[in-house]
């Protein structure tokens, strides 16, 4: 064999090599999930089930967009069981409601699925 064709073969095996390892460092997703609340209070609340949740690495909801912005290792948690999470203490999330007796855990001021709750919230800012 020349030693063109063992050079360009083992570049080969070299570049295959460092592109495994790259992809299997990626373990971080990052995600954004849409949650229900209107005050500081649900957002404490929120962001506690979410980074509780093992393999959630950083959790923070916007109160004004409802958006929770996630980053977590995807080898050991799934979106999914995050937001089971976060509904267990109360929180709709767009794809997963919360049970009555969770939302009815929530403080009174935090009951984003009344009218005049999300009204009192308007008026604050």
């Amino acid at each position: 064999m020349n030693s063109r064709k063992i050079i360009t073969q083992l570049a080969t095996v070299f570049i295959l090599v460092m592109t495994t390892i790259s992809f299997a460092q990626n373990k971080n997703e990052r995600a954004s999930v849409e949650v229900d609340g209107v005050c500081m209070m649900c957002k404490d609340r929120i962001e506690k089930a979410a980074i509780r949740t093992k393999g959630v690495k950083s959790a923070l909801w916007d109160v004004d967009s409802h958006e929770l912005q996630l980053i977590y290792d995807a080898r050991k948690i799934n979106l999914d069981s995050i937001r089971k999470n976060v509904a267990a203490v109360g929180h709709d999330t767009k794809e997963l409601k919360a049970t009555e007796a969770a939302y009815n855990t929530v403080h009174p001021c935090c009951r984003y699925r009344d009218e005049d709750v999300k009204k009192d919230h308007k008026n604050d800012n």
